[in-house]
């Protein structure tokens, strides 16, 4: 057994039947020429079951007994049970994108079990277009939305002609290049390392009083920041949830979002959310129930470097999507300096104390179980958006190509929605998940989306 992080215990402690704390993922591939979707996958299905070395990360599970303040360690399975882990499924006919997301959002409101490692695989054939989708679930404890896409692009090559392809949990894709050896150090050296570590790590506890304040004054002095326990307005989304999900997907041409960002001086992320605030507006004009103060989202910001462990690594800054606003050069001017001013503040602060302000930011979400704290309290916040990069290049397994990279993620007690974007060489893919009944009509902000865009292109004065 091995210690299990607070953070991780956390996510499993706020896990109930109507509220899963799974990320999840769609990706699409394209068959190798003269190979057939079944060939393909036939291929994926085999080579991830023959696959039985497997990774302690996919192999551990919470250990038992639980205490009364949830899991505190991790166990380990020596052997995984393939036939249940990794699913092979053909679509109904007539094999739409609709009938794929249909499967997608029936499996992604069902609980992972516990009594395993928390992960599944379903590769599924029948697509009336050729291609072959994988849907990947893990455990939100296990490793979080960037991780999860790291694990999936260790599998793939840009080489159209490398036939290596394997299954993520072949520990042969975790290791890493070993690190230069450092001089040996003697036991004092090693005792002064020790008592360093632990002394910077006591400054920086001892600085989130500092840091506390630094967020309070930014919080005083400047309308743009949204600080912790900032109250949101009351919407539809901020509801208690029941178990079933939907969810939709579309992408869209990097090259138009790039187009807006490069002509107004911004980033790709910029355009996003402005995106989503625009989408948001639309719809909830449509359901009649647009609030009068703005919309505030949740932004999760990776802390990942290039190098570090898989797992849970993040923070989380508030923003303000201006959804009160008509005009949406307007909207946008406020989104920009909403979130240039959060990620200044995150960049002023250690690591310790950024977790500490995304933890200040999602406390909401550790007493959405406790009865009646959803539908009384005031929400801090009312969706979350995350944007996740991905491949930067074309990527391959045996041949066939990766052509779409859609991410399912988790709504929750008091934000019924989560919109979360992939990145990927040309294109942007928006994965959309939703409460089922508490979201009507969630394919309508696909449209939303699209119509959102072209009022910024149209902003920004770049044809589409």
């Amino acid at each position: 057994m091995s210690y299990m992080p607070v953070t991780a215990s956390m996510f499993l402690l706020a896990e109930t039947r109507d509220q899963p704390i799974h990320v999840g993922g769609l990706q699409l591939f394209i068959p190798r020429e003269g190979q057939s979707s079944t060939e393909l996958a036939e291929e994926i299905f085999e080579t991830f079951y023959s696959c039985t070395d497997v990774h302690p990360l996919f192999r551990k599970r919470p250990a038992q007994p639980v205490s009364l303040v949830g899991s505190l360690m991790w166990s380990f399975d020596d052997e995984i049970d393939f036939d249940y882990h990794v699913r092979r499924a053909v679509l109904p006919r007539p094999g739409r994108i609709r009938e794929l997301f249909r499967y997608v959002s029936l499996h992604h409101g069902t609980l992972l079990d516990r009594n395993r490692p928390m992960w599944e695989v379903h590769v599924i054939d029948g697509l009336e277009d050729g291609r072959v989708a994988l849907y990947t679930r893990i455990h939100h404890s296990i490793v979080d939305g960037v991780s999860a896409l790291r694990l999936l692009e260790r599998t793939l090559s840009e080489d159209p002609d490398d036939r290596s392809g394997t299954a993520p949990w072949n520990p042969s894709l975790m290791r890493r290049r070993p690190k230069p050896t450092a001089p040996a150090k003697g036991l004092l050296s090693r005792i002064g390392d020790i008592a360093g570590t632990a002394t910077g790590l006591a400054g920086e506890v001892v600085g989130l009083g500092a840091a506390a304040a630094k967020v309070a004054y930014t919080a005083f002095t400047d309308d743009a920041f949204v600080p912790p326990l900032h109250a949101a307005p009351k919407t539809i989304l901020d509801v208690p949830i029941g178990s079933a999900r939907r969810f939709a997907a579309q992408r869209w041409e990097l090259t138009r979002l790039r187009a807006i960002a490069d002509e107004m001086d911004i980033t790709i992320n910029d355009v996003m959310v402005a995106m989503c605030s625009g989408a948001m507006r639309a719809y909830l004009i449509d359901q009649d129930a647009l609030p009068d103060a703005p919309l505030i989202a949740a932004m999760p910001v990776s802390l990942h470097t290039d190098n570090d462990a898989d797992g849970n690594n993040i923070t989380a800054i508030m923003v303000n999507l201006a959804t009160d606003q008509p005009d949406p050069e307007r909207r946008l001017a406020t989104i920009i300096a909403s979130t240039r001013k959060s990620k200044e503040v995150v960049r002023s602060l250690s690591p310790v104390q950024s977790m500490a302000l995304g933890a200040a930011n999602f406390a909401p979400l550790a007493l959405a179980t406790v009865p009646g704290f959803v539908r009384y309290t005031p929400p801090q916040f009312n969706l979350i958006i995350s944007n996740v990069p991905g491949p930067k290049t074309d990527m391959y397994w045996n041949g066939a190509k990766l052509d779409g990279v859609y991410p399912a993620s988790i709504p929750l007690g008091g934000q019924a929605i989560n919109i979360t974007v992939a990145t990927t060489a040309d294109h942007i893919n928006f994965g959309l998940t939703g409460a089922r009944k508490e979201v009507p009509s969630l394919q309508r902000l696909l449209t939303h989306l699209d119509t959102s865009l072209e009022e910024l292109e149209k902003v920004a004065d770049v044809g589409a």
